[in-house]
């Protein structure tokens, strides 16, 4: 079943196929060029879905004989390519462009692209106008040191989109960190997950069922193949991510409650962005607060920790100090010897 996302983005390119002229087009054209765009679809769901824009959007039919033709009865600004050189229309797409490049498929990339240097150009020449002010003065930054995003190879971006959004098995050339050397492998393609500066390709190697990553900057080459992938159509990439298989959790994970002193620049902001609901923070004491909250006990929540250093001093759960002095252990002696060389 489609995704509420996919069913919007097929009903807006359909929306924007139906001409303004008093001739319209039928319906197998329109699911000829719905198809030509990478939607899979039948000529049935197109008459629903153009029913569905006849209740809320200004467009007509010819009904009077076979094949029905659909036109716009007047015109709106949803579908038009000026939109871009509109004030808010050109900010829209410049932010689009930026923080969407790894999440859109390269057809609908391809497809924007005009726009997004129409946007661009028109925010340049607006000087003094409110919204190229906000373009210049309003950005969107990670939580810790952010990395370069890896640089991926324009024709290997295009094969992965077009494999996961045609669910088509997928042949490529990857180059694998764990064992250095580069395989040739045909995957069939799951999803595709951005996180941090890394884009991965969520696939099982054909023949196996286990669900990998594969980073997609590792892919030296790759070529969508006619086979259909043999991912089921119940996979949820929402329910893949909730079971902690990238670290990252959205379901409910196993809890746990933390316990620690943290210093009074700590103990600042944790009250005013707070780690839980149930969060407390006792008062100072000896340079140090009394920090006690409900977390997720997954390997995110342990990282935020360790990043912190001597700003936190953790007493439960009790497998986290362990693991936190182990490190703090091999760090020192990883210094120590450093200094002993430098002797």
């Amino acid at each position: 079943m489609a995704s509420p996302s996919d069913t919007l983005a097929r009903m807006l390119v359909l929306y924007a196929l139906i001409p303004r002229n008093d001739v319209g087009i039928s319906t197998g054209t329109l699911e000829e060029k719905l198809r030509e765009r990478g939607f899979r679809i039948s000529g049935r769901s197109v008459q629903r879905d153009l029913k569905k824009l006849a209740q809320y959007f200004p467009i007509g039919c010819h009904d009077e004989q076979t094949p029905y033709r659909w036109f716009k009865a007047e015109n709106t600004d949803l579908d038009r390519p000026e939109l871009a050189q509109s004030p808010p229309g050109a900010l829209a797409y410049y932010l689009v462009e930026q923080h969407l490049d790894r999440l859109l498929p390269q057809n609908v990339l391809d497809y924007l692209a005009p726009r997004f240097r129409t946007a661009r150009h028109y925010l340049e020449g607006l000087k003094q106008h409110p919204m190229q002010q906000w373009s210049k003065r309003v950005r969107s930054l990670p939580n810790g040191k952010a990395l370069l995003p890896a640089t991926l190879q324009p024709q290997v971006w295009e094969s992965v989109s077009t494999a996961v959004a045609e669910q088509k098995q997928l042949a490529v050339t990857y180059l694998s960190r764990s064992q250095s050397k580069v395989n040739e492998l045909t995957l069939n393609p799951a999803g595709l997950v951005n996180r941090h500066s890394i884009t991965y390709l969520i696939a099982n190697v054909d023949g196996y069922q286990d669900l990998r990553r594969f980073a997609l900057h590792r892919i030296q080459q790759a070529k969508v193949l006619d086979t259909s992938s043999t991912i089921g159509e119940d996979f949820d990439i929402d329910d893949y991510i909730a079971s902690g298989a990238l670290g990252w959790q959205l379901g409910d994970p196993e809890q746990t409650t933390l316990v620690a002193d943290i210093r009074p620049q700590l103990a600042w902001l944790l009250q005013e962005t707070p780690l839980s609901d149930d969060q407390t923070i006792s008062g100072e004491d000896g340079g140090w607060h009394r920090l006690t909250a409900t977390v997720n006990k997954d390997q995110e929540t342990l990282w935020w920790i360790l990043g912190l250093n001597s700003q936190i001093r953790v007493w439960e759960p009790e497998e986290w100090v362990v693991d936190i002095q182990t490190r703090a252990e091999e760090t020192s002696a990883l210094y120590s010897n450093h200094a002993e060389a430098n002797l």
